[in-house]
């Protein structure tokens, strides 16, 4: 079910995704970074593990907070956009899950740390700009680095809660997890594995019950927060 979940179309991070070339040739200068979009009510900043199952786990938060207000958004669409525009490759192919995408993945993410070590926001900010007003949650669903985090808190601090999905290592194996020299020991996997205190921990281990009464809490709190504002 998660794999299949996992190869749909989403309809609102792919819209992030599809304006991202154009934001690069614009970034934002950090002092125009709180002016990027209207102020969302809540930002669920997402981490965890490759094949944990962070899409099939914000998927399901998104249907249940309602795709009318509320957005998936991936720092990972405008770093695909514009690595694919600099080596000349074909951006679809890298935002699906196919074996295109892993042939690229090693070089992309050391591309990526680069342009991270030069403006660490530099990705944050692309993601979030002219996000549509009528969205009061934002999901970035793949928080990778301390950086990353830090940089919502400091932007948003009031409205961001960090939220880990967890998954044992033989889960993560079934769902066609294996270990890749240079991607699973990179900081783009590694970075927040500690150091971080997480105000919200997803089991997501096939556990229907267990996982549901942890997104029931998640959400509980969501709503609590938006009808504040």
């Amino acid at each position: 079910m998660e794999e299949v979940k996992k190869s749909q179309k989403r309809k609102s991070s792919g819209d992030n995704e599809e304006k991202a070339i154009d934001l690069i040739k614009k970034p934002k200068s950090s002092q125009q970074d709180k002016e990027s979009s209207e102020q969302p009510s809540v930002v669920l900043l997402f981490s965890g593990k490759r094949k944990s199952g962070k899409d099939f786990v914000t998927d399901i938060l998104q249907q249940r907070i309602g795709q009318d207000v509320c957005t998936i958004l991936r720092l990972s669409g405008p770093l695909k956009a514009q690595y694919a525009k600099d080596h000349n490759l074909k951006l679809d192919k890298l935002l699906d899950a196919t074996e295109y995408k892993e042939k690229y993945r090693a070089d992309m993410i050391k591309w990526g740390e680069e342009k991270r070590n030069q403006d660490p926001g530099y990705f944050c900010r692309l993601t979030t700009t002219d996000v549509p007003s009528s969205f009061k949650v934002w999901i970035i669903s793949d928080a990778r680095r301390q950086t990353d985090v830090k940089y919502f808190k400091e932007h948003f601090t009031k409205e961001t809660l960090t939220v880990r999905v967890e998954a044992e290592l033989k889960v993560r194996e079934s769902r066609g997890y294996v270990f890749t020299k240079g991607v699973d020991d990179a900081e783009s996997e590694c970075d927040l594995d500690t150091g971080i205190s997480w105000d919200f921990t997803l089991h997501n281990n096939g556990d229907k019950h267990t996982l549901d009464k942890e997104l029931n809490s998640l959400i509980e709190c969501v709503n609590e927060r938006i009808s504040k504002n």
